[in-house]
């Protein structure tokens, strides 16, 4: 089923079933524009007089009902414990989880509080008028902290999958091209080192495995950050969710040509990510030292969701510029998303010529 049928059935079937479920007489209705990769459909609700919410209709058969339950239940969890989350709101039944049937197709539906505040791409990317953005950066890490402390407490109903049931041999030797087995090769031994790293309760739990500044909304008043879109959560280590904050500080010096003060600015701004994590929560620093190894995890699931999507929509595989260049740093083991290596370009940030790349990417 195809996003546009969905749509479809969701203007002629769907929402007035999802009105009625909610209680959403009189909210006016819009759709969310899908992002790349995207496998839901999103509504933003607004009513004089009542706070805004977000509709979410899953479609495809990629995740079953017991996942959508695990996910709601640690949002639920997160919301109750002061974590910084969109809540998710209960149907007039009861359920934090809506299971519609619509001739042999299934919809799995959930209604969130929409986040108070806005992106920062939709505030042109300037934080907090007369604060400095260090106050971000803090406010990223400890956002992360505290939800990182609440997953230590954390004992779920539904249990959620791990990220190694997932990201196995066995789904990357099924998931990527027989053309690009040297990418298997180093997906697969990555895989490897992850399966012996440790898992204890400081370093391993329930993580967001999405955090980055799409996935929350800042309140420009006070710098709050309410985070949302679980749809990734997974057990896994939480420097995963770590990896992904470094990651995000790339874009605000991804334009510098000098490469010792991309990794000046970038030890800087992580340090500070750091102070506002762990006024929250411990890290050891052992774990903190497998930064670049989860930097690549991070890589892996890019380029995996790459792969995921050309075979959702039905499409040979593709291989554009910033996907040759996500597998160029994997298959080459160019660490730091190669940030701070020749092959990192600040004209063109993480796309890799592919005039060069074809002769390596496509006959790997």
């Amino acid at each position: 089923m195809t996003y546009d049928e969905v749509v479809q059935i969701g203007d002629t079937y769907l929402l007035p079933l999802v009105s009625e479920l909610y209680g959403l007489e009189g909210y006016e209705i819009s759709r969310i524009n899908p992002h790349d990769g995207g496998r839901n459909i999103a509504y933003n609700y607004e009513k004089d007089g009542a706070d805004a919410k977000i509709l979410r209709i899953a479609f495809l058969n990629d995740r079953s009902r017991e996942d959508f339950l695990a996910e709601v239940q640690y949002i639920r969890y997160l919301f109750e414990h002061g974590g910084s989350v969109s809540n998710v709101i209960n149907s007039r039944k009861g359920n934090l989880l809506e299971e519609i049937t619509h001739h042999n197709d299934t919809f799995f539906v959930c209604l969130f509080e929409k986040a108070k505040g806005k992106h920062l791409v939709e505030n042109n990317y300037q934080y907090r008028e007369g604060v400095p953005i260090t106050e971000y950066y803090y406010n990223c890490g400890k956002t992360l902290g505290k939800l990182h402390q609440l997953s230590k407490g954390y004992t779920p109903v539904q249990r959620r999958y791990s990220f190694l049931d997932k990201y196995n041999a066995e789904y990357i030797e099924k998931l990527i091209p027989d053309s690009l087995s040297r990418l298997k090769e180093k997906l697969v031994a990555l895989l490897t080192t992850v399966e012996g790293l440790e898992r204890s309760n400081e370093s391993y739990g329930m993580i967001h495995f999405d955090y980055g500044d799409g996935n929350y909304h800042i309140d420009f008043d006070t710098g709050q950050i309410t985070v949302y879109d679980f749809d990734n959560s997974c057990f896994c280590w939480y420097m995963c969710d770590l990896a992904s904050i470094w990651r995000n500080g790339v874009g605000w010096i991804q334009f510098e040509t000098d490469a010792n003060k991309r990794k000046e600015f970038m030890d800087d701004y992580f340090k500070v990510c750091l102070e506002g994590y762990r006024s929250e929560t411990n890290i050891g620093d052992a774990m903190l030292d497998q930064l670049p190894l989860f930097i690549q995890i991070n890589l892996l699931e890019n380029i995996v969701d790459a792969f995921e999507c050309m075979q959702h929509a039905g499409e040979e595989p593709e291989y554009d510029e910033a996907l040759s260049y996500l597998i160029k740093c994997m298959e080459e083991d160019i660490p730091y998303m190669g940030f701070f290596h020749e092959i990192y370009s600040c004209e063109e940030p993480f796309e890799y010529a592919l005039k060069e790349a074809a002769g390596e990417v496509y006959d790997s």
